[in-house]
């Protein structure tokens, strides 16, 4: 009787315990908790919007039409007033990061460096939008923030192609441990559950390059101001859903 019950126990300690379900409105509060949820919500709201509005469903004269477009320049200026103080997580970014080489140096400087100066830049731009800074400086401080979120996101794209580099190498190291390890007849369960998270970290790295493409080709609309075809409202606006849906998810799989 008793090695029954204790090959029981045995059989259940063996199996690994199944992950406990986050409750759904939990989640959606720690996700609203965060600055950067609500903002990417805003974004969402603000780029479907402009999306509708740069299609050309609705006809000018229509009531909805002009209410979106207060809506959208709205939402617009409300996602300023989240920026204010973001510029810090950049320099701590920065101060808190250790390089491998001098060229993981610079481009952190030109990542970190250039959307910092951006999110301070757009603090500045929201006091001129609120009308507590003469409007006539707005367009200069609008050309600042793009040029430096612009290459900001030239930096950014540098570096996450030298981790993906990296993710790759390191996940063809680990296809080849198992190979050798299912040859052999030997067991494989850590490092197939490493090889796992392996990959959904190389997807959100591939999200994430996406990502910065999207708001990479919004900064250069907004220098260009809006001249060219990769500059039309359109394709711009789908460029901005795009980003604020991928930002989204992230946000959402990371609280």
């Amino acid at each position: 009787m008793e090695s029954k019950v204790s090959t029981k126990i045995a059989k259940t300690s063996l199996q690994s315990p199944k992950p406990k379900e986050r409750d759904l409105l939990h989640h959606l509060e720690a996700y609203l908790a965060k600055r950067d949820g609500v903002d990417k919500l805003l974004k969402i709201s603000r780029y479907a919007t402009k999306i509708i509005l740069a299609s050309s469903v609705l006809p000018e004269t229509l009531t909805l039409t002009g209410r979106l477009k207060s809506f959208e320049t709205s939402v617009g200026l409300s996602r300023k007033a989240f920026r204010l103080g973001k510029f810090v997580q950049d320099l701590n970014a920065l101060r808190n990061s250790h390089f491998d080489s001098k060229q993981e140096l610079v481009l952190s400087i030109i990542a970190n460096g250039g959307e910092g100066l951006y999110y301070f830049v757009e603090q500045f731009i929201w006091l001129s939008k609120s009308g507590l800074i003469d409007s006539k400086y707005s367009r200069n401080l609008q050309k600042i923030s793009a040029w430096a979120e612009f290459i900001g996101y030239m930096g950014s794209l540098s570096l996450k192609f030298m981790d993906l580099k990296r993710i790759k190498e390191d996940e063809l190291c680990l296809e080849s441990t198992i190979e050798i390890a299912v040859t052999r007849g030997n067991g494989c369960l850590e490092e197939e559950q490493r090889l796992r998270k392996l990959r959904e970290k190389k997807l959100m790295k591939k999200l994430s390059i996406v990502q910065d493409f999207a708001d990479g080709l919004m900064a250069l609309a907004d220098i260009r101001d809006g001249k060219g075809r990769l500059s039309a409202p359109l394709f711009v606006s789908c460029a901005g859903l795009l980003s604020a849906l991928i930002s989204t998810h992230k946000n959402w799989v990371s609280c």
